[in-house]
Order: C-alpha cells, then structure tokens, then sequence
C-alpha cells in the first residue's frame, strides 16, 4: 500500500520532468530557424528533420510495451535514458545528422517514458481520484511552454542552438536518478506474463480499446484541421504575422495551462466521459463561432483561447480514462493511444490544405464535423471491471 504523502512527492516529481521532456520536444518548434542558421542547414531541411522524427515515433509503442513486459519503473528508466543518449549525442556530434539522431532519441524517450508513468498512476490511483492526478502531471505539458522555452530562448540567445542541449542531458540525467531512486523495484517479471505480442494483441482486439483510440484519432484530427491553418488565417485577416503569431501562442499557453487546471477540478467530479462530452460539445461550438465573432484581432485571440482551452481539456480528460480501459495492457495502450494521436496530425497535414482552400470558416465546420464521430466513438468506451489498486 503506497501512502498518501509519498504519492503527492511522486506525482510532483512526475511534473518537473516532463517538463523537462517536454521542454527537449517542444523547443525545436519556435527555435527551428536558430537551429538551421545554427547548423547552416535550409528551412526545409531543418523540416525534414523533423518529419524524420515524427516517422521514428511508430515505434513508441514498441518501446512503451517494455512496462508491461518489465515494469513501470524500468520502462520510465528507458525513457529517460534514450532522452540523455539524445541530448548529449548532438553535443557531441553537432551536425545535421547529429540532430536527427538527437531528435529521434529525444522522442523515442518521450514515447516511452510517459505511457509508464501514466501506467504507473493507474496501478497506484484509483479510478475516481485518477483524473486529478493525469491533469496534474499534464501541466508538465504547459509548464515546458512557460519555463522551458523563455529558459532555452535565453540560453540560445547568450550561447547559440546548442547551448540548451546540455543542461536538458543534465537535468534528464538528474530525473533517471531521481526515479531510480524514488520508485520501488519493478516486480519479478512472471513466466506467465503477457508477452509484447500479446499485450499488442489485447489492445486490437479489444472493442473498448479500439473505440477509445478512434476517439483519440478524431480529437487530434479535429483539432489539427483548425490548429495548422490558424496562423495563415490571422496574417490573411489581420496582416500583423509576427504580432499576431507570438500573441497566439501566448494565449495557447495560457488556454493548455487552464484546461489541464480544470479537468484537475472537475473530471472526477462529473465523471471522465461527461467531461470529455462536455469538452467536445463545448469545442465544436468554440470552433463554429470563431470566423464569425473574428472582427478583431482581439476577438481572434479570444476565440482561439476557447477552441484550445476545450481542445486541452477534453484530452486530459481523455487520459484517466484511457489507463482504465485495459489494465492488464496499460502501457501498451496509453502508447499507442499517443501514436494514434500522432496519426490524427499525420492524417490533418494531408487533407487540411485542401480544405482551407475553400475558407477558414469550412475548416471550423469540418472540425465540429469531425467531433460529431470522437463523441460516437465515447460512447462504446468501457471501462474495466478488474479492481484497481492503493489510495491517494
């Protein structure tokens, strides 16, 4: 039995390195160009780069099945240190190839790491607390955006592309010792334990588990159909691209931070499903209105902030629910459940363009179209019967 306190520093502990992690993810996005005149590399190839690593992220999954098979704790472990071996072999190796290795590691580590942990949470947390704790370890997730990159922004600024690198291999450095000295040791690993194979098999063949990943493929197709265009609608409305991005993404920020900070208050109270029905309701109408209450930059920004504040807390909410669908394939499925996340962006970069062609407004209704199928999906999401395990 885990006592209270120790799971409160647990999950404290869980939040500062994700941020950590999701600081190494996050930053190529608004550094890439230091990066490519870093490098002396173009654009596209700094792109390129990280198309490379969103392909190398399919075998997340594979890597994530090492906590079912070995353990929660080995599988945090794994991650961790597949995200020192990132950090420190472009440090090492400061080239163009050097920083797809970095990146593709980096990743790989992110898709290990955090299905464990979610894992983890779920075999110690019971079902009607477990969203408050998901949520909480989620702003890992927005915490990366507010410390993490005005961090790395003035480390690059003072020091060029590569300065960030090696504090974040230190600080990783520091969360593999930290966990291994935290958590206890992973259970002796059964004879009859379900096999990597299996643990896959239980997740394709279970409707519950199928039905959840097509509700998480929706959601992140729904919201990448408004979330990749939204930058060349503000500069077509409003012609301020640089002022309108950098306020943009400040208000995304604040909208991550407080859908996580909600789910947190309110997911276990009204149940995981009804808030992520809330969520989606709420988000299909956020999306609906703004090209028409869009007068204004202002405006604009507004609604934005309701389209990613629902986005934010529907998938946290999601979360919980997810590690509850198949505990025997816990890991397993929270890693697929990420690469599917990650389908739904692949899916959305093919067909947004296409859409966008005939206005931003279509691309709204097209996204609410999209959550009519994730609310479908909801409703075949079951939950296990198997008891859980330790309080909060």
């Amino acid at each position: 039995m885990i006592k209270t306190p120790r799971i409160r520093v647990q999950v404290f502990i869980f939040t500062l390195i994700r941020i950590v992690i999701n600081t190494a993810f996050r930053m190529v996005y608004p550094f890439l160009p230091h990066i490519s005149r870093g490098l002396n590399i173009s654009l596209v190839q700094a792109a390129r780069a990280l198309s490379i690593r969103s392909v190398a992220g399919i075998f997340g999954p594979v890597l994530a099945s090492v906590a079912d098979s070995r353990g929660r704790k080995s599988g945090m472990l794994l991650g961790l240190f597949l995200l020192i071996a990132g950090m420190t072999v472009v440090i090492i190796w400061p080239t163009y190839i050097g920083l797809i290795i970095s990146l593709v590691l980096a990743t790989l580590g992110k898709f290990a790491h955090d299905p464990a942990m979610q894992a983890y949470l779920g075999d110690h947390v019971p079902y009607e607390r477990r969203g408050a704790v998901i949520a909480i370890t989620e702003m890992g997730w927005s915490g990366s955006y507010f410390l993490g990159m005005p961090l790395v922004g003035f480390l690059i600024a003072r020091g060029g592309w590569l300065a960030p690198f090696p504090l974040l291999a230190i600080l990783a450095l520091l969360s593999f010792i930290v966990v291994y000295l935290m958590l206890p040791k992973d259970p002796a690993v059964k004879k009859d334990k379900p096999s990597m194979f299996q643990n896959f098999g239980s997740v394709f063949t279970s409707g519950a588990a199928i039905a959840g990943l097509s509700m998480t493929l929706f959601l992140s197709l729904s919201n990448e159909v408004v979330n990749l265009v939204f930058g060349v609608w503000l500069e077509d409305s409003f012609q301020l691209q640089v002022a309108a991005l950098g306020l943009a993404s400040v208000v995304i920020g604040i909208s991550e931070f407080g859908g996580e900070s909600l789910v947190s208050l309110v997911s276990d109270r009204i149940g995981k499903k009804r808030a992520i029905a809330i969520g989606l309701i709420c988000n299909s109408l956020a999306g609906i209105a703004l090209p028409f209450i869009a007068k204004s930059q202002t405006s604009a920004l507004v609604g934005l902030f309701l389209f990613y504040f629902f986005f934010e807390f529907t998938f946290v909410s999601s979360m919980p629910l997810m590690t509850e669908v198949l505990p025997k394939a816990r890991a397993t499925l929270m890693a697929v459940n990420i690469a599917t996340t990650s389908l739904g962006r692949a899916v959305a970069a093919w067909v947004t363009p296409a859409i966008f062609a005939y206005g931003f407004t279509t691309n709204a209704f097209v996204s609410a179209g999209i959550n009519v199928f994730a609310l479908i999906a909801l409703q075949y999401v079951h939950v296990s019967k198997e008891a859980n395990s330790p309080i909060i």
